[in-house]
């Protein structure tokens, strides 16, 4: 059994609130709202990071990508742009050693981005009806 929090998710030993899912990939709310729908996708098999990735897994993965971006727009017509982060290896601020692609959807130009960002707290009933308009925008 691994020890990896996003395995866990992977196999449901643990919830999460997942917005996409499919044979490659699963998608849901990281628990760390930067802003309303900051959604983690994460390859369904284990790889550490960016370097652990073949071309075949790095096409499949990052083929996904575009259509949960459309969704987080599609959500909410105050979304203006989405930022996508990927970070790989602890100096790069990588805090969970399974490769994961942030996608942050933006509202203005005030809420500002660097690499530390403030997080805010939602409750499970919000981040549900989160994770529930963003799937119901993605394509399948």
């Amino acid at each position: 059994m691994s020890d990896c929090i996003f395995d866990k998710i992977i196999s449901k030993e643990i919830p999460a609130h997942i917005v996409y899912e499919d044979e490659v990939v699963i998608a849901f709310l990281d628990l760390g709202q930067v802003t309303p729908g900051h959604t983690l996708v994460v390859p369904k098999k284990h790889v550490k990071d960016i370097f652990e990735y073949d071309e075949e897994l790095a096409a499949a993965v990052f083929s996904r990508i575009p259509k949960i971006a459309r969704a987080l727009k599609a959500m909410n017509p105050d979304v203006k742009g989405v930022n996508i982060l990927n970070n790989n290896g602890e100096v790069a601020f990588q805090s969970v050693f399974h490769s994961h692609i942030h996608l942050i959807p933006r509202y203005k130009h005030e809420e500002g981005f660097g690499l530390k960002w403030e997080t805010h707290d939602y409750s499970h009933e919000e981040l549900a009806n989160i994770a529930q308009n963003i799937a119901k925008h993605v394509e399948g």
